[in-house]
């Protein structure tokens, strides 16, 4: 089954982009995604961002519709994988690029340094402390890069790297967003 989600601002505004069905895959609602990125405004365009568990590509085609210079997406799934890269095709999206693996392999390969990273991996997986502290210790981020968190509301966020500090945070439903920025 296809779904859909609008891309809600930026040179791509109001173009649709398709996802597939999978286990644990939820884009970010579009009004979680606006107050991000209103969060984000000055901080996403000529810039590298990262979005691990990439799942419907929402966070990093809005980051690429709103000037981004560069976007990976980092998905397992081989369907959603090859959503993305039709997606990709669609909006002729150059500064987009797709690493079908799993994150901690990705993680694990040599570090190229990001401006901004999304981390919105599957709920009750707990995949957030060990993701943002191997991206912290290998060189994955840049100085003052800002990382976003979304988890399922319930969860406390602990043994996340000391030099992170909170600049924003809220909930929506059943999910808890948080900005972050390296210190």
């Amino acid at each position: 089954m296809q779904n859909k989600l609008r891309i809600i601002g930026g040179a791509w505004r109001s173009r649709n982009i398709t996802f597939s069905d999978a286990p644990g895959l939820r884009p970010t609602p579009a009004r979680v995604r606006e107050t991000l990125f209103n969060w984000l405004h000055y901080d996403i365009a000529g810039k590298t961002c990262l979005d691990l568990y990439a799942g419907s590509g929402a966070l990093g085609f809005e980051a690429a519709s709103r000037g981004a210079k560069s976007v990976v997406l980092v998905e397992s799934n081989a369907q959603v994988c090859l959503s993305l890269k039709n997606n990709v095709a669609m909006l002729s999206a150059q500064q987009i690029s797709i690493a079908q693996t799993e994150v901690s392999r990705f993680l694990a390969a040599t570090a190229q340094g990001f401006d901004v990273v999304f981390i919105d991996p599957p709920f009750t997986k707990d995949l957030v402390p060990t993701t943002c502290l191997t991206l912290e210790n290998n060189g994955w981020l840049n100085p003052h890069a800002k990382i976003y968190i979304e988890t399922e509301r319930s969860l406390t966020l602990s043994g996340l790297p000391a030099n992170w500090q909170v600049l924003k945070h809220k909930t929506a439903g059943e999910v808890a967003y948080q900005l972050f920025e390296r210190g």
